[in-house]
């Protein structure tokens, strides 16, 4: 919805009134002054869904289902795509999504393209609000990298010159109701290319692949290797490599040289809570993965640490398989586990089940007292990985919650 658009309604509302609320307030208030704007969110009270009635439009928060909008509605993320072109010329957009590895190849991404002298902004679900970077529209040429979650996509109209997806496994399906229904919110990023953008992709994944061949875009398999040693890079494991080659491909499509992404790639250091290492306390190593609310993130981790003695488990149920998740713990060196609500009762049940041999174990849904757990029986030498394979919301706010209590606790026990 253009700028021109906005301004054909007489009350706009803001159904959601978070960081993103706010940035599309703030929007709206410089490039659409005369329209009323008023804003409703779940802070408010539970009835906060009813002043939708009493709007002529409804700007939706990526957050909310859209299956609770009953009016017509737009999002921050639509207005964005429809204006950019007019408020940057000659800018281009590239859009990242996958089910994990998101924030760290999207900012891998910016690294790169900085490294490279671009004018590069990092914007979108990474924590900065799409509307927020065209209150002060930066110069022409300008290069956008974009994080971009199902929640976004789901009702997206446009996609972005430069589509990345990465990888797809069952995740927020409570939000969408079924892997196909994610699937079909994910795919959105590049249903809508025109015949001169570009869409990069895994092409081991299949589902992915199929994506390839609907969309109108040019399509690029990811790289299958690398044109330098990882060696000396901070991101390990084969699940980083892989957010690597996606990040090579699409600088390639920008000509950076090689020695440029070399330097950036190496420089890059990790996000937070993604197979941190915390440091090494009494003999032990604490790694803090709090960003795996799956299975497959979990056995990622597991494969490429290896020396795993302590794993803490568990969380929000939302209905995931855990078989793989319990076959990668029964095969590695894990000793001790830690069971956290609701999903750790069912894990150890599998785990009961199809495992052959004994764990160490503690139920709680105490951080400290996992913590003190690890302590005791984590073998020094060894490894003690918070990597729970589950949402974090049963017991803390976000993952980044739960992920700061661990490396308080770790920290604090360890003095």
């Amino acid at each position: 919805m253009t700028i021109a658009d906005l301004k054909k309604y007489r009350r706009i509302l803001l159904l959601g009134y978070g960081r993103e609320g706010k940035a599309t307030e703030s929007f709206l208030q410089k490039y659409v002054p005369n329209v009323e704007v008023f804003h409703a969110d779940q802070t408010d009270n539970k009835d906060y869904l009813k002043k939708q009635y009493e709007a002529d439009l409804v700007i939706k928060t990526a957050g909310l289902p859209r299956r609770l909008v009953k009016v017509p509605y737009t999002t921050a993320t639509n207005i964005f795509f429809a204006n950019v072109r007019d408020l940057v010329p000659n800018n281009r957009t590239i859009g990242i999504t996958g089910s994990k590895g998101k924030s760290t190849t999207t900012s891998l991404l910016f690294s790169v393209l900085k490294t490279a002298g671009l004018s590069v902004r990092l914007a979108g679900n990474i924590g900065i609000p799409l509307l927020s970077e065209l209150l002060k529209p930066p110069k022409e040429n300008t290069i956008f990298v974009i994080e971009m979650s199902s929640y976004m996509l789901e009702d997206l109209q446009y996609s972005p010159n430069i589509s990345v997806f990465l990888n797809i496994f069952p995740e927020h399906l409570d939000y969408h109701g079924s892997m196909q229904a994610y699937l079909r919110a994910k795919s959105q990023i590049a249903l809508h290319a025109k015949k001169d953008d570009v869409f990069v992709y895994d092409s081991d994944h299949n589902e992915i692949a199929k994506l390839a061949d609907q969309t109108k875009a040019k399509s690029i398999p990811c790289i299958a290797t690398l044109p330098f040693s990882l060696d000396n890079v901070a991101l390990k494991g084969k699940h980083n490599e892989q957010n690597i080659r996606m990040v090579c491909t699409v600088a390639r499509l920008f000509d950076v040289p090689v020695d440029v992404q070399k330097k950036a790639i190496e420089q890059f250091v990790p996000l937070p809570h993604r197979l941190q290492n915390i440091g090494v306390y009494n003999g032990m190593t604490f790694y803090d993965d709090a960003i795996a609310t799956a299975p497959e993130p979990t056995i990622a981790a597991i494969e490429t640490l290896r020396d795993v003695d302590t794993i803490f488990l568990g969380g929000t149920d939302r209905g995931l398989n855990f078989s793989s998740l319990v076959e990668a713990i029964c095969a590695s060196t894990i000793r001790n586990i830690v069971f956290f609500p609701e999903t750790g009762a069912k894990i150890r049940e599998i785990l009961e089940k199809k495992c052959n041999r004994t764990f160490t174990i503690l139920e709680t849904t105490r951080m400290k007292d996992a913590v003190a757990f690890a302590y005791k029986h984590t073998e020094k030498g060894k490894i003690c990985l918070l990597s729970c394979a589950s949402p974090s919301y049963t017991l803390w706010k976000n993952f980044e919650e739960k992920g700061d209590e661990f490396e308080k606790e770790v920290r604090t026990y360890g003095r």
